[in-house]
């Protein structure tokens, strides 16, 4: 099961690899503050299941973070 700081963290992740800083906009207005030490090592089991999906459909052409929220 994906809870909502899982999601946040592979969203973020994702924003900054794939530069879509909107996303990051996003998520300071819902008040999340990444680690500074993110990265995908450092996200959960459900964190990197989240991050690898979305980013494979981001090389696809796809953006679907754009168009949800945390």
């Amino acid at each position: 099961m994906f809870d909502r700081y899982d999601i946040c963290e592979a969203y973020s992740l994702l924003a900054h690899d794939h530069g879509l800083y909107d996303v990051v906009d996003r998520l300071n207005d819902i008040g999340f503050k990444p680690s500074p030490i993110l990265s995908y090592r450092s996200l959960s089991e459900n964190g990197r299941e989240i991050y690898d999906c979305h980013a494979e459909m981001i090389e696809q052409g796809n953006s679907p973070i754009r168009s949800q929220y945390c």
